[in-house]
């Protein structure tokens, strides 16, 4: 049996069994054995049967010695067995679980986890009912009191089916082989790989499992570490990279024409980004700010360098919303220079589109400004040398490369987001790109002030909001759910529209607009916001990367706790953007502690990453790496908040192993087998 055999060949896998398994993504032995248990079960820790505690769950052994069967008024059928460990007695009821009459037998020892309650008219006799695991122990029934792993399971896939498999295949699989270099493994002190996989099923002891769980996790992140180190030196390694040369006269002119200095953040990252571009190799360089930090001022005068080298820019926006948006503030900002805007989004007629590309092959626009139609196969640009993305992590690796495709050269690449990203997710996550962050806002940006309130508080809150809007300001109003759903008892954006445009706000101009609106009426409604034409915007996250609307100076969140708190400071991100005093008020009935934190840190703190990290600590990686992993491969066993420390050795191995050529090349042949999906495409190592 090797790693890569079908689990159909595996004694006991019928068809229906191995469909079973199919959808938990197991398909051989090797997705078997990466299938780890989410905790384990110490059954060396027994309880003396004299010892019990009445409300407490505890893990008890004795020897069957009485049974009785019953049945109760209402047809419930009762097994209840004493057992017998040389220091006391206990009952173990078994509740509708008939079967079982015929393998419980006087004489077999039991070994039971459950909740210890006193019996029912037992004059103080103690029992166990919530059952929580149990077995029959073989004679020398202290081998299966060992430490045991327990898997996510559910219906024929049961722990007993998965325990079973799992020894079938330990016996039957050859020595797993080595695929680290020795010299990582003798350096970082790294169990062999085939141990790992056997003792991080079958633990001997605490000790050899934190061995195996160690040597696995660094395993899996040094190799996804390798890859993007790998995909980057690649890029770098590219004879026909795009060399800009230093700053001139255009530069300077649209740094002059900002309505605004450069903070000392955004002079750096302009800095980073200007000493990448002048290399003879591609930048690939990550740039993070918070909202309104000045991450697009960056990224003009980038696109503006390309420009007067004699290159085309493209600049790729989420939504056709943004896309006009940075499309207008561009052609204000450049008014008057010699530079040539195109605006490529859907929306355009097939005439338009046409007349688009040409002037795009023909070299008659410089920047041109889109949305996902500038990866379209009918683009082609004559000279792009620089390549900027808005919101990184809602392209993806493969929509990325395909806009670098649409050139003849390797174009520089500067990535966006104002997703606030924890350090170590970025390292994780963007291990191949440059980082440069901008920290801090822009001077005069007065931060948000924000409040946490009950729903009780809502007329108040609305009464505040009308007095907003009095002054002149504007106001969203954000919903977690786009229509009613009998799953969720949450208000929708379309009830809660209707009821405030017939109730308190009757007065004044409502807008709706949330995801599922045609995308004509979404751009329609966001213009008329803007334009200052709605005074209230019932919305869902749609705006979380919407238009700038200076003049909004208050939000309200409604179902508060419904979002990460990521979410909500992009979604906060929207007010607060002109000179007004403006305002945040997360509405939520929730009762939980961890929420209720979670929620009170948004009215203290204002700094994205200082909420990133936090958000990661209250609720594990998992939102993070779902939002913005796209390609990435799944990490199964490593967490990268909790094993920071293993993270930052792997990242250093992989760095070490970048420069030994023999170690790279066996690295970048494990990859493409094991990360199929994802590594297949490095071929300059």
């Amino acid at each position: 049996m090797e790693l890569q055999t079908s689990l159909l060949k595996v004694k006991g896998i019928g068809a229906k069994k191995y469909e079973a398994l199919n959808k938990l993504g197991i398909f051989t032995v090797y997705d078997l054995l990466t299938y780890y248990p989410r905790t384990y079960e110490d059954r060396r820790v027994l309880t003396p049967l004299a010892e019990v505690v009445v409300g407490e769950q505890q893990a008890v052994t004795g020897v069957i010695r009485h049974i009785v069967e019953r049945r109760t008024g209402r047809g419930i059928h009762i097994l209840s067995v004493d057992i017998d460990d040389g220091t006391g007695f206990l009952q173990v009821t078994f509740f509708q679980q008939k079967f079982l009459k015929g393998r419980l037998k006087a004489g077999l020892r039991l070994f039971a986890v459950g909740k210890i309650e006193y019996a029912f008219g037992g004059h103080g006799k103690k029992q166990m009912r919530q059952i929580k695991d149990f077995s029959l122990l073989e004679k020398d029934g202290a081998a299966n009191l060992g430490i045991l792993p327990v898997y996510a399971a559910s219906g024929s896939l049961n722990q007993k089916f998965f325990r079973t498999l799992f020894t079938t295949v330990c016996k039957e699989i050859q020595e797993i082989a080595e695929i680290l270099p020795e010299s990582i493994c003798q350096r970082y002190r790294l169990v062999a790989r085939d141990e790992a996989y056997r003792q991080v099923h079958f633990p001997e002891s605490p000790d050899a499992l934190h061995l195996a769980r160690e040597r696995l996790i660094f395993e899996e992140l040094y190799l996804i570490q390798c890859g993007l180190l790998l995909l980057r030196r690649e890029s770098r390694q590219k004879k026909k990279g795009v060399r800009h040369l230093g700053e001139s006269r255009l530069s300077r002119e649209v740094c002059a024409a900002l309505p605004f200095q450069l903070t000392e953040d955004q002079t750096k990252a302009w800095h980073d980004v200007r000493q990448d571009m002048e290399l003879p190799v591609p930048m690939r360089r990550l740039l993070q700010g918070d909202v309104g930090s000045g991450k697009t001022a960056v990224a003009l005068l980038a696109l503006v360098k390309t420009v007067e080298n004699g290159f085309q820019g493209a600049f790729m926006a989420p939504t056709e919303i943004l896309a006009r948006q940075h499309f207008d503030t561009f052609r204000r900002l450049l008014d008057g220079l010699s530079v040539r805007l195109l605006l490529l989004t859907g929306r355009l007629t097939k005439k338009e589109r046409e007349a688009a590309y040409k002037a795009i092959e023909a070299h008659e626009a410089d920047i041109v400004i889109g949305t996902h139609a500038l990866i379209q196969e009918n683009v082609t640009f004559s000279a792009l040398g620089l390549v900027v993305t808005d919101e990184q992590h809602r392209f993806g690796v493969e929509q990325r490369a395909a806009l670098e495709k649409r050139a003849q050269l390797t174009p520089d690449l500067l990535v966006m987001t104002a997703t606030p990203i924890p350090r170590t997710m970025t390292l994780t996550v963007y291990g191949d790109l440059d980082v440069s962050r901008i920290e801090r806002l822009p001077p005069g940006r007065v931060p948000v002030a924000t409040f946490l309130r009950t729903p009780d508080r809502r007329d108040r809150i609305y009464r505040f909001v009308l007095q907003e809007i009095a002054r002149g300001r504007q106001a969203y109003i954000v919903c977690p759910l786009v229509e009613q759903s009998d799953m969720l008892d949450l208000p929708s954006a379309q009830e809660v529209y209707d009821e405030l445009r017939a109730g308190v706000f009757r007065e004044v101009r409502c807008g709706l607009v949330h995801g599922k609106l045609a995308k004509n009426e979404k751009e329609t409604v966001m213009a008329d916001f803007h334009a200052g034409k709605i005074d209230v915007l019932i919305t869902t996250t749609v705006i979380e990367v919407g238009v700038d609307v200076p003049n909004a100076s208050i939000m309200t969140i409604e179902n508060a706790e419904r979002f990460g708190l990521a979410q909500l400071h992009q979604l906060r991100g929207r007010v607060g953007r002109g000179a007004h005093r403006s305002y945040c008020i997360l509405i939520s009935s929730t009762h939980t502690e961890t929420a209720k934190k979670r929620l009170s840190l948004l009215e203290s703190v204002n700094d994205g990453f200082v909420l990133a990290e936090e958000d990661l600590k209250l609720r594990g990686p998992g939102q993070f790496f779902g939002a913005m992993q796209h390609g990435l491969p799944d990490l199964k066993m490593a967490d990268a908040l909790r094993d920071v420390d293993i993270l930052l050795k792997a990242r250093r191995a992989a760095l070490e192993t970048m420069e030994n050529s023999a170690m790279r090349k066996k690295v970048a042949e494990i990859l493409r087998l094991e990360y199929k999906d994802f590594f297949t495409k490095i071929t300059d190592v």
